[in-house]
């Protein structure tokens, strides 16, 4: 029974992670709107988009085989509703950016809202599915799902921390407007002032300097309110996970959700 649960699982694992990497492939897909012929051979470009959507398309339909094959139709119902949440979340992110191109349309609360959506529907409910494949009760899939749920907000904050909290000097590679301090400094400093520190950081191209908007953002509490939003989340992922019995692997999953607050 055990051996069977833990391939169960692990067979969980591979789907959920093929369900990521094909959405991964499908965001890759180039808007051809926007291509030049200085950018390359437009057929090239058109043959590459294909190609992802066709390999997108084969990784989820392997994804749902294997989940056929789990025979569980809660888990397949989980997994489903997830892959709806990631369509959901990119749609949701791709309006904001349509609508002024500076995500304005964000604030931190809908920012929570939309990242769980595209990043951490999948693992939360990956999660919650796990417990169901263990036949754990409602309280043990809950806690796992909060978990999941937690450690992905904190994860993706971390990831959108770096370019503002790493020493390193030089060339500022581009940072994007809809990261989590970003999404904090427009809403601390205000439309007008956020407007005005972009029209400072232009250059006589028309491009944003980012080591301009990285200043202006520091220069506030932006920075520092995402680094707590992140240890916010961080805490509750342990809290959930610390719920469940002493083992190895809650000490695995303790030390996974303590690394998301390290910069």
């Amino acid at each position: 029974l055990f051996v069977c649960l833990y391939y169960s699982q692990r067979n969980l694992a591979e789907i959920t992670e093929l369900i990521h990497t094909a959405f991964l492939v499908h965001r890759g897909i180039v808007n051809l709107k926007e291509w030049t012929v200085s950018d390359g051979p437009l057929k090239d470009m058109e043959f590459g988009n294909k190609m992802a959507v066709l390999s997108g398309d084969f990784l989820l339909a392997n994804a749902c085989t294997g989940l056929a094959q789990l025979n569980d139709t809660k888990v397949v119902e989980l997994i489903s509703s997830a892959i709806g949440d990631l369509v959901q979340g990119i749609y949701y992110e791709s309006s904001y950016n349509a609508e002024d191109g500076l995500g304005e349309g964000v604030d931190v609360t809908s920012w929570e809202d939309q990242t769980f959506l595209s990043h951490g529907a999948l693992l939360a409910k990956s999660c919650q599915a796990a417990m169901q494949l263990a036949k754990h009760d409602r309280e043990a899939q809950r806690l796992a799902y909060l978990y999941g749920k937690h450690l992905s907000l904190g994860h993706k904050l971390n990831s959108d921390l770096q370019p503002f909290v790493e020493s390193r000097l030089g060339e500022m590679t581009p940072i994007s407007l809809s990261a989590a301090p970003v999404v904090f400094h427009r809403q601390i400093v205000g439309k007008e002032r956020w407007h005005q520190q972009l029209q400072e950081a232009r250059t006589l191209r028309n491009q944003l300097d980012y080591t301009k908007l990285l200043a202006a953002v520091k220069s506030e509490k932006g920075v520092s309110s995402a680094v707590d939003l992140c240890r916010y989340h961080s805490n509750r992922a342990l809290e959930a996970i610390q719920a469940f019995p002493s083992s190895e692997a809650r000490s695995a999953l303790e030390n996974i959700a303590s690394a998301v607050t390290k910069f």
